[in-house]
């Protein structure tokens, strides 16, 4: 029989849903989680593989807007749900439900598609090139101390009484925050109740979440801490774990004052963080970064759907004049040269018959979008060719950003 790619019938959603719950992994959610999915999930923006009324693959995208360098946002497909029955893999029903949803985010004029990899091999060769990455830590905090920046100890710090009854004033840090790294996305209507989902799968074996908040002499909250404990004891007394889930502040001093509490809880002696930015401060507060268990892994990757709209969406850290070769074997309409002008007040980038002075593959593009990887270093890989003396270097200035790009959490 053969299969179908087409917009999901939303008569089929719970069996859409179904295939997706079973793809990874076949576990039912916990009820609170599974709420929150179907609140956000718009069934019009879902696409479903059919074999006669069987639902076999699935994807769908989320319309929410990505901060990019410069502090504007951007308007983004992020992919998710994305599966294929087992009984179907080979057959090419991946390669055919990207290849529509790229082609439905064109229609619509959004200038990027972005994605979270189960796998990460498997990206690539859709044009989708890895622009983040993200830090884990397990901390030491017996022996590790936190070194607090100059006004930390003015920080009262108070624990809340519920997380929903702090959950305006910590939206209200985090929407302050966005616009200082590239990568963040906008919490549109609904997304706010992401931090805020506790089942107990999340916790670890530990507490339900517990929440403090971090305010000054008038009382305004400017910063908080979102995490789990864990009592765990030995015959030599008590080593407890805390797990983090978020943490955000105003400013270095309160930043400081809230990891500083963190590492000092009573009778811990292990604090794990999952997904921080690769250059977190936190790294130059400890007082011994060898204790801290520091990794490094994927994060999110980027593909731009149009060359043109996705590189005039952003302002630049120097002045640049580039025309770029762009190899795209998937969506070829973005194929050929391309020339960027721009600064750090905007950007223009247009079709162009000029000589090429870099060329480079669109997943390449997507790599470098948000700053944090460098055009040279992936020269230096083999993967971006300079056709222009100098200018690979003009281009990779003109990319980087002062802070690395990062995705705060999943979607």
């Amino acid at each position: 029989m053969t299969v179908d790619v087409r917009a999901l019938d939303p008569a089929d959603f719970d069996q859409w849903y179904g295939a997706v719950d079973r793809a990874f992994g076949g576990v039912p959610e916990d009820p609170e989680l599974e709420q929150f999915w179907r609140t956000v999930i718009d069934p019009a923006r879902c696409l479903a593989v059919y074999e006669g009324p069987t639902v076999v693959g699935t994807t769908q995208t989320f319309a929410l807007p990505v901060s990019v360098p410069g502090g504007g946002f951007v308007p983004t497909g992020a992919l998710s749900a994305v599966s294929v029955a087992a009984t179907h893999r080979r057959r090419g029903i991946l390669t055919s439900m990207i290849r529509r949803q790229l082609d439905v985010l064109r229609e619509e004029g959004v200038p990027l598609a972005v994605l979270t990899a189960s796998e990460p091999g498997i990206y690539g060769r859709y044009g989708f090139g890895l622009a983040t990455q993200q830090m884990s830590l397990e901390i030491d905090s017996s022996r590790v101390r936190v070194e607090v920046p100059e006004g930390g100890d003015d920080v009262t710090l108070r624990y809340a009484p519920s997380f929903a009854e702090a959950a305006e004033a910590c939206e209200a840090v985090y929407a302050r925050s966005i616009g200082t790294r590239a990568g963040m996305f906008l919490r549109t209507p609904g997304w706010e109740r992401h931090a805020l989902i506790d089942p107990p799968g999340f916790r670890d074996g530990g507490s339900p979440a517990q929440c403090v908040l971090a305010s000054r002499g008038d009382g305004e909250v400017v910063g908080y801490v979102r995490f789990h404990t864990k009592p765990v004891w030995d015959a030599a007394g008590p080593k407890g774990v805390v797990t983090l889930r978020d943490i955000c502040a105003d400013d270095p001093a309160v930043y400081g004052a809230l990891w500083r509490f963190l590492c000092d809880i009573d009778l811990t002696s292990t604090v794990k963080a999952g997904n921080r930015p690769v250059d977190d401060p936190l790294l130059h507060l400890v007082s011994d970064v060898r204790r801290c268990g520091v990794r490094v892994r994927d994060g999110l990757y980027v593909r731009l759907v149009d060359v043109g709209s996705g590189l005039s969406s952003r302002s630049y850290s120097s002045p640049v004049d580039v025309v770029f070769d762009v190899s795209d074997s998937f969506c070829g309409w973005n194929a050929g040269r391309w020339r960027l002008s721009g600064d750090g007040k905007g950007a223009v980038c247009s079709r162009t018959a000029d000589r090429a002075d870099v060329a480079l593959s669109a997943r390449d593009l997507g790599a470098v979008f948000l700053g944090g990887v460098s055009l040279s270093a992936l020269a230096s890989a083999g993967r971006v060719r300079e056709l222009r003396e100098g200018a690979l270097t003009e281009a990779t200035t003109a990319f980087a950003t002062p802070l690395a790009p990062w995705l705060p959490h999943g979607f």
